[in-house]
């Protein structure tokens, strides 16, 4: 048998004989050092042993700790809307910050503007609001400090195993005096603030714990004890890693075997309304292969996302009926919606562009100013109104295209994927499922008969209404009177608009749902047809006889 200790890697004894700490533990002691206000440090322990799994817990990485301290903030004056959040000290940024759910948080009416932010990475133009007006407070209230003006970012570093804890101190002897005076962590705040060089005060150090070399040391802020530097404890052994790997089985058993990557997965549904006929009709033995082997409608469809889902939720629970008894459908938008920029700059150059496109080339001119009219004829767009508390917009850019087998007829697409400082509406939109049948199986049912019916829905997109709240969205700009040398006005559109992503799910939803809505006043065949025999807004359908097609 071979003899070792993994403390000192000596072939002569066992570890559990090993006398002392690690020859690697026995630094020299370490001489007291004076703190920035005079006060003299307590005399270091020169050796430290522990488990280092007590700190940052059985994970392979450590924890180390930065200037994150628990406050509570609220605007000046109110102090009844006081919250409790986390903030970050660093004096590497010469601006306070704060993260959009901040701004939230606080309902902050305040004009975005541009700004640059320069960083290891590089240099970026972006833009965010301004909170003003905030005061910040120690956790135990001694301490409170008017914050400067906060510039909306979500760069800020969002690590919450940055933030000292008291079981960080606690393991270190240095800073055990000061454990009780660091608060837990609280699950329910987020790091929402950064406070940089503008607000100096609050970087001022009033005692400091120091310790051995390489030990993380602490400071007290006016806000509160911090705690910077690496404070796992891995040092005191030998490095290794330990690593329990469990496999999880497809029926949730674990396993801490490899599984197979192979695998059958059956499923039953009861035809019957008695399920006890079912279960013993498969206890015969001659129906087992048909039970375990069964096939259905829904083997060749692909499952829904999670994205897709919270569509269907969104249309599920918002798709209504105004008092016209149109249908009214939202902007499936993302959660959390990320802030548009106010992109009027971009509308207004690609529009200048079109006209100069358009003076060129005069028939699809012509085709351009007649789309405009028909469309606000029925009315489809609308004059915007004037927008109330720097409220959230986006301007949609748009273009002609003409289809190769109809030169004649020009199409009009609202650029949704416009990119302004980084961002597009399509990207904070969800596309949602496709939930359009088979143009195959379409194809093929139309050829199973004689007699043949075709439908088209006109315009398909702009046959269903947004939501008055999310029409800021569909912003756009026109000129007066279709004159291209006419002023520029704002429009917004009242209908989904061909450009954007979630558009062609949006239409197919609601004319399944007009479908199911009308199927007691139209019947169950024109429901049929909407659900079996339509690919987007083409409808194709075959009959038996002339007559039926007729009916």
């Amino acid at each position: 048998m071979t003899i070792h200790c993994t403390e000192c890697n000596s072939n002569y004894h066992v570890s559990a004989l090993h006398d002392g700490p690690a020859p690697w533990l026995k630094n020299e002691p370490t001489a007291p050092t004076e703190a920035q206000d005079g006060e003299q440090e307590e005399p270091t322990s020169t050796v430290t042993t522990s488990v280092c799994t007590e700190i940052c817990g059985t994970g392979l990485q450590g924890k180390s700790c930065s200037k994150i301290c628990l406050v509570t903030v609220n605007p000046d004056g109110r102090p009844e809307e006081k919250k409790c959040i986390y903030v970050m000290l660093d004096d590497q940024s010469n601006l306070s910050l704060a993260r959009s759910s901040f701004v939230r948080m606080f309902n902050v009416q305040e004009e975005v503007f541009p700004y640059t932010m320069r960083t290891c990475s590089g240099t970026v133009d972006t833009s965010g609001r301004r909170a003003k007006d905030f005061v910040v407070e120690s956790l135990d209230g001694k301490v409170s400090m008017n914050l400067p003006t906060l510039i909306e970012c979500n760069s800020i570093p969002d690590n919450r195993m940055e933030i000292p804890t008291p079981e960080a101190a606690a393991y270190h002897p240095h800073l055990q005096t000061i454990a009780s005076q660091i608060p837990s962590l609280d699950p329910a705040a987020d790091i929402l603030i950064l406070i940089g060089r503008d607000l100096i005060r609050a970087h001022k150090v009033r005692k400091q714990r120091n310790g051995p070399h390489n030990a993380p040391y602490a400071q007290l802020l006016d806000l509160g004890w911090v705690i910077v530097g690496d404070v796992c404890l891995s040092g005191a052994h030998i490095p290794m890693v330990s690593t329990f790997k469990t496999s999880v089985l497809e029926n949730g058993r674990p396993s801490f075997l490899m599984p197979c990557k192979n695998s059958i997965c059956s499923k039953e549904r009861f035809t019957s309304e008695d399920p006890r006929l079912f279960i013993k009709s498969t206890k015969r033995s001659h129906d087992i292969g048909k039970h375990f082997f069964k096939q259905t409608n829904e083997d060749n469809m692909l499952a829904l996302s999670k994205e897709d889902e919270v569509f269907l939720d969104i249309m599920d629970n918002e798709f209504t009926k105004d008092d016209a008894n149109s249908w009214v459908a939202p902007l499936p938008f993302r959660c959390p919606l990320e802030l548009l920029p106010n992109n009027r700059d971009q509308a207004v150059s690609r529009l200048l562009s079109l006209r100069r496109t358009l003076k060129r080339k005069t028939d699809m001119k012509d085709h351009y100013v007649e789309f405009m009219e028909t469309m606000f004829k029925k009315g489809h767009a609308e004059i915007a109104p004037l927008l109330k508390d720097n409220k959230e917009c986006w301007y949609l850019p748009s273009f002609g295209i003409y289809h190769p087998q109809n030169p004649g007829k020009l199409r009009i697409v609202f650029d949704s994927s416009a990119q302004y400082n980084n961002i597009s509406l399509n990207q904070v939109l969800l596309k949602g499922p496709d939930l359009n049948n088979s143009l195959i199986g379409v194809i093929i049912r139309f050829r199973s008969d004689s007699y043949a019916v075709m439908a088209d829905i006109e315009q398909i997109f702009h046959s269903f209404l947004v939501k008055e709240e999310h029409r800021d969205y569909l912003r756009f700009l026109w000129f007066q009177d279709h004159n291209l040398d006419g002023d520029i006005v704002e429009y917004r559109m009242r209908v989904h608009v061909f450009g954007n992503c979630p558009s062609p799910s949006v239409a197919v939803y609601e004319l399944k749902r007009t479908a199911v809505e009308g199927e007691q006043e139209y019947g169950s065949d024109a429901r049929l047809f909407i659900e079996r025999h339509f690919y987007v807004d083409d409808g194709l359908k075959s009959f038996s006889s002339e007559a039926e097609a007729v009916d």
